[in-house]
């Protein structure tokens, strides 16, 4: 019994702290991060089709899943860089947001080695709720028990919203960065009509390098740091990865405002055409004392669907392989 009311008091902060604009954060996810910045879309100038699963809290029996695919490629003929993405959140089999939408990132040349991209995301956002299995805090006795059914009646439509995204891109022969606002139209997933249920805008920027350290240029390392913040949230991470010709392996440290200090370790294998990662992020440190060690295991493949030529069309970048 304490150890379910121990996980219910978990569930309850968690999706408590969601539906007031937190996020499934998965931190340094280069393979999703189209979803963050639309100004990435067709930055690698291939069409790449990049599926991924992260499985929050792994071995605590919370459910808390994500999910994300997408595809985009540089087009000559748009002068700039297309992308179709979806994502759903699973959240202790209580919440579920699925969110699909577009990106185009618009590319120029703006200097002898300098190329900027300017990037629009357009996407439809949906949050469900199912109560069916959901433990609410009046159901909870004086002793720990737990009543069923309970007394308050919580309903359990949802709607659809509109959210839309900015962002730009800056790259060099070695070096990139990026930043960008996302919720720009602060869509109420609360659904409440104040203020304090509405997701606040969040301010990405991120950066990264691309570096050999090997005459024979067998071996090169690529360095990141990432900053976010929206409403009352923080956080911020810097590490790198250091990629082979057929093996990545990388290690980020990441920390919040709640001064929360995890670290994360992964490898990519690379093959043409073809790339699997894994990552697991476990905690160091916890300001409220409440995370586990274990934060999450996160899997994923990229496909590469068609081929750009990079040289002859745009300065383009690779992704770093994590």
């Amino acid at each position: 019994m304490t150890k379910q009311l121990i996980g219910i008091t978990f569930l309850i902060i968690i999706t408590g702290g969601i539906s007031g604009g937190q996020y499934s954060e998965s931190g340094f996810d280069y393979q999703a991060i189209m979803l963050n910045n639309p100004a990435l879309a067709g930055a690698e100038g291939d069409g790449s089709l990049r599926l991924s699963f992260i499985n929050h809290y792994p071995g605590q029996g919370y459910k808390l899943f994500s999910g994300r695919m997408s595809y985009d490629s540089y087009f000559p003929s748009l002068h700039g860089g297309v992308g179709i993405f979806v994502s759903n959140d699973y959240l202790g089999g209580i919440i579920n947001d699925l969110q699909g939408g577009f990106s185009y990132a618009y590319y120029f040349r703006a200097g002898r080695d300098v190329f900027i991209s300017a990037g629009l995301s357009a996407s439809v956002w949906h949050r469900g709720y199912n109560f069916s299995s959901a433990v609410l805090p009046e159901q909870i006795d004086p002793a720990g028990n737990i009543v069923f059914p309970g007394s308050e009646t919580v309903s359990q439509n949802g709607s659809y919203m509109l959210d839309l995204g900015t962002g730009f891109l800056f790259m060099t022969e070695r070096i990139f960065w990026g930043i960008s606002v996302n919720h720009l139209t602060e869509p109420d997933v609360d659904y409440s009509g104040d203020q304090a249920g509405k997701t606040g805008r969040k301010l990405l920027v991120h950066a990264g390098g691309d570096f050999h350290i090997s005459r024979e240029k067998e071996f090169r390392i690529r360095p990141l740091v990432k900053g976010e913040i929206t409403k009352d949230y923080f956080s911020a991470g810097a590490g790198a990865v250091l990629e082979m010709a057929n093996l990545s392996l990388s290690t980020v440290l990441l920390g919040d405002g709640e001064r929360n200090t995890d670290l994360q370790a992964g490898f990519a294998l690379n093959t043409p055409g073809m790339k699997l990662f894994y990552n697991y992020r476990f905690n160091i440190a916890t300001g409220k004392n409440l995370l586990p060690f274990s934060l999450l295991h996160h899997v994923g493949i990229v496909l590469g669907l068609n081929s750009v030529d990079k040289r002859r069309v745009i300065k383009t970048i690779n992704y770093p392989a994590l």
